[in-house]
């Protein structure tokens, strides 16, 4: 990879003053010597943002405030419009998935392979989440398929990484978790070719501070439907 190519972090940020600091610094030291890190601040309810603030804005590029809780969509819509990097990579502001994994995401974009590319946590291992969680996974990936015409194994990842063009391009309107049908259906449609690669995941619980729940998999089916 060319050294002078950046890439774009967006973390969409929402109640998460246990691990916010921790994982800023986790994505600081990932193996990409030129990033940009963008924290989308969605109206949190507990200590974020203080931590944001104080602790974590001498560390990135930019932290943006929404006044109003607006889901996880939305926030990263905010990100990527302020996004300047040639490659855009999401990263949720938990520990689930690893930011040392980033080259293996991005490089085939920066290398000119392809323009989209999905860090799947089932590609070629075994499948790891609570069981419930990957049979709602598995329904959705393969209920989106059957109208996008990709092949992937995981279309709910959180490791999306696009062409910063091609993410600035799309129109995208859905505020919570509905981004993720959404995106891969509206890709899908400028016959872009989504590419996976195989991710580590260590996955949390709703005691833990999971948020996407059963009225967000309701919602996908919806989203799958409305965009096909």
């Amino acid at each position: 990879m060319d050294k002078s190519n950046k890439l774009s972090i967006v973390i969409p940020c929402y109640n998460e003053e246990q691990n916010i600091e921790s994982l800023v610094r986790r994505v600081l030291d990932s193996p990409i010597e030129n990033k940009e890190i963008i924290v989308v601040e969605d109206c949190s309810t507990d200590d974020t943002r203080r931590i944001l603030e104080e602790k974590i804005k001498p560390l990135v590029s930019k932290i943006v405030y929404h006044e109003k809780n607006m889901g996880k969509g939305a926030a990263l819509r905010t990100g990527f419009s302020e996004a300047t990097g040639d490659v855009v990579i999401i990263q949720d502001a938990d520990h689930e998935y690893d930011p040392n994994e980033y080259p293996r995401i991005v490089n085939p974009i920066f290398n000119g392979e392809y323009q989209v590319v999905y860090g799947s946590r089932f590609l070629n291992r075994k499948r790891k989440g609570y069981l419930a969680n990957r049979m709602a996974n598995r329904f959705l990936t393969g209920l989106s398929n059957m109208f996008t015409h990709q092949k992937l194994t995981d279309m709910e990842t959180c490791y999306k990484a696009f062409k910063r063009e091609i993410i600035q391009s799309v129109d995208l309107v859905e505020n919570r978790f509905g981004f993720e049908p959404e995106i891969t259906s509206k890709i899908s449609k400028m016959k872009i070719k989504i590419h996976e690669v195989p991710i580590s995941y260590n996955p949390r619980t709703n005691e833990e501070g999971k948020k996407i729940g059963f009225k967000d998999g309701l919602r996908a089916i919806y989203v799958i439907w409305k965009y096909r």
